[in-house]
């Protein structure tokens, strides 16, 4: 049995981590290197940082955040926002960051999703999935949330497997923000059609959300955002309850 990750997210928009609802009505919440600092001496396994603005904005992430973010913690960075080519890769690889999270622009250029591969391997590459319910299927959305592509959201998650990526970092749409739990159908849909890891993401209101997604489906991670931020439960908190359902996860923060 997989060693399950638990991994906060830190959206950012204009310098600060921001928490909305299904993408829109976005509030500050709080300085993104104070909080990576916090949650990596917390004991998570992994953290997320999301220049959520950057695709729309046409520009490249922030860079300067992600040195700074990286210097002040000790567990793997995945960096995504405005990545849309190599050159943009290797800018975020060389501030630091572990792994580039890839998103629209691999919806918009599949191929990258092999050039990139080429060059960094697999390990180094996470395509994040937005997807919304759509009638019987889900469909993938990009430009944050936005814009429908009309895309099956199983087959591209079985496509960017088969260019080439290592990880996919699956979010809900219809759960962001809304604290009700991660949407179980979807996760297990993808986690069963790919070999892959999958970082759950999307609806955590409570520690019992990380158990369930771990026990009903294959996913490999569970992201969460609002929880921590708020601090209405700790990465500590998640770690005890899963231990004690015999969930498999690391040590760290217990």
């Amino acid at each position: 049995m997989d060693i399950k990750r638990i991994i906060p997210c830190l959206d950012m928009k204009d310098g600060f981590v921001v928490k909305g609802t299904q993408f829109i009505d976005l509030r500050q919440l709080g300085n993104p290197i104070e909080m990576a600092k916090k949650y990596s001496d917390a004991g998570a396994d992994e953290l997320v940082l999301l220049d959520i603005s950057a695709t729309d904005e046409n520009r490249q992430t922030r860079l300067d955040l992600v040195k700074e973010i990286k210097q002040v913690i000790s567990i793997p960075l995945i960096v995504g926002g405005g990545i849309k080519s190599l050159t943009d890769i290797d800018a975020v690889l060389n501030a630091g960051a572990d792994k580039v999270s890839i998103g629209s622009a691999a919806v918009n250029n599949p191929n990258l999703i092999n050039q990139a591969f080429e060059k960094y391997t697999s390990t180094r590459i996470v395509i994040a999935i937005d997807a919304k319910k759509q009638q019987n299927n889900w469909t993938v959305m990009t430009k944050g949330g936005k814009n429908d592509t009309g895309i099956d959201a199983i087959k591209w998650a079985q496509e960017v497997e088969q260019r080439g990526a290592g990880e996919i970092l699956l979010t809900s749409m219809d759960r962001d923000g809304v604290k009700s739990g991660y949407d179980i159908e979807l996760t297990k849909a993808i986690a069963n059609a790919v070999a892959i890891p999958v970082i759950a993401s999307g609806g955590v209101g409570s520690p019992d959300d990380f158990v369930e997604v771990f026990k009903q489906t294959n996913a490999s991670a569970g992201l969460a955002a609002s929880i921590f931020h708020e601090e209405t439960y700790t990465v500590a908190d998640v770690k005890r309850l899963c231990k004690a359902s015999e969930v498999m996860i690391r040590e760290a923060g217990l």
